[in-house]
């Protein structure tokens, strides 16, 4: 599974709890100039991470629903799930060590 999965509101919930232990949210807009950066990073986590961590991509503007429930006010915007439970949440751009290190503290 080590690919980036893009998602809506109707799937979020079962993707959330499909049985992954770890799951990452990405939440981006096409009109946003950060995403365009951070997306490559993603990938690389979805990549590098594949054995312990699901990536999930949503688009913003048409899933209002994930973005109000998990209070996305920025974007681009990060949720770290562990057993569907936040454990970590950040708005705006992270690059790849940044990203690295709140992996490797957090997927334990």
């Amino acid at each position: 599974m080590s690919e980036v999965i893009e998602i809506t509101d109707a799937e979020f919930k079962t993707e959330l709890t499909d049985g992954s232990e770890f799951v990452l949210a990405y939440f981006w807009a096409t009109w946003c100039g950060p995403c365009r950066l951070v997306s490559p990073t993603i990938k690389w986590a979805a990549e590098t991470y594949s054995e312990r961590l699901k990536v999930l991509k949503l688009e913003v503007d048409p899933n209002p629903e994930t973005v109000s429930e998990y209070k996305v006010e920025g974007v681009p915007a990060l949720r770290l799930f562990k057993n569907q439970d936040l454990i970590y949440s950040h708005e705006g751009a992270i690059g790849k060590q940044g990203l690295q290190e709140v992996l490797e503290s957090n997927l334990n």
